[in-house]
């Protein structure tokens, strides 16, 4: 008998999200008896609560957004870890800023435009633990739209701006200046991508959450074995994306060949927490307004539906070769 359930994605699909198609086209999630319907987000945290109040049986949101609406009262519970780093990332031009952004402490003195709240706070710590915060104008979000940012730095407004990876190689294919990319998880211990769900529905329905994590990590094998078949899959989704295609490809790429890994990853498998990151990104978010109230990071997560003997999950790292 299959089942149908929802899977609401944090944002409309990009390259970021190449393995949930991929495995759905390869019919992974059919060979688990799952019937998948994707629905396109309006960010993390509102993903994050479609999911925490049982309006969708799974969701794709960020380890911040799944503490943030927790916070609210809200009990969304991650159940797979896909990224191990935040995606979040400063990027610049070249020209403009005057030097290569290969550090931290290079963007002291400088005027930084956040694209949203999270990525501000994130950014802040990093400048925060490199000693440097005192010395960088880092704006408000601006309350209009993230893209704003992108303008700012076009325009000579600001020096530098946050976002996720690639914004900036995309200014650079558009505008065709060499842009810098400062990975914000390559310097803070924080989680990037969840995949999360209501606690009450895991616990009633424990086999279709190992099923769908049992497909999605399979998704994330052939997608990292062959990207270029899972960009083909996106594009048939929204031939609007071949124009994007190089940058697509480049964002899966930055995730599947970055962003997953740590050395808990290649012990533990594929979607596996950390409590140490999990508290690290609680400490970081309860320094700020972002968080309404208390949270136990430890209640957030749950590695007890990831399937160990799944050669996709407890030999993630052996089946793609790393």
């Amino acid at each position: 008998m299959t089942t149908e359930v929802d899977f609401q994605l944090n944002w409309e699909p990009n390259g970021f999200q190449a393995p949930y198609f991929l495995a759905r086209e390869r019919g992974f999630y059919d060979e688990e008896d799952l019937d998948v319907r994707f629905v396109e987000g309006h960010g993390s945290p509102f993903a994050a609560e479609q999911a925490g109040k049982g309006r969708r049986e799974f969701a794709l949101a960020g380890g911040s957004a799944v503490l943030s609406v927790r916070s609210r009262g809200v009990e969304p519970l991650a159940v797979a870890a896909v990224t191990q780093k935040t995606p979040a990332a400063v990027y610049t031009f070249r020209d403009a800023f005057g030097e290569e952004l290969d550090s931290p402490d290079r963007l002291a003195g400088r005027t930084i435009a956040p694209s949203a709240t999270k990525t501000r706070i994130l950014a802040a710590q990093l400048l925060e633990d490199e000693g440097v915060r005192d010395e960088v104008d880092l704006l408000p979000v601006d309350e209009h739209t993230h893209h704003r940012v992108q303008h700012k730095l076009v325009d000579g407004e600001v020096d530098a701006a946050v976002g996720v990876v690639t914004n900036g190689y995309e200014l650079q294919q558009e505008h065709d200046r060499t842009a810098d990319e400062l990975r914000i998880g390559d310097y803070l211990d924080v989680y990037g991508m969840t995949i999360v769900t209501d606690p009450e529905f895991a616990a009633d329905n424990p086999e279709t959450v190992r099923s769908f994590l049992r497909a999605t990590a399979r998704g994330w094998v052939a997608a990292t074995e062959d990207p270029e078949a899972a960009i083909d899959v996106l594009v048939e989704r929204n031939a609007t994306l071949e124009r994007t295609r190089d940058v697509e490809r480049r964002k899966f790429g930055v995730a599947a060949d970055e962003l997953q890994w740590t050395d808990r990853l290649r012990a533990a498998g594929w979607g596996h927490h950390d409590a140490d990151r999990w508290q690290t990104l609680s400490e970081t978010l309860a320094e700020t307004d972002l968080l309404d109230g208390d949270v136990d990071p430890d209640a957030a997560w749950t590695n007890e539906y990831l399937d160990a003997d799944a050669d996709a999950v407890g030999a993630y790292a052996e089946q793609v070769e790393r």
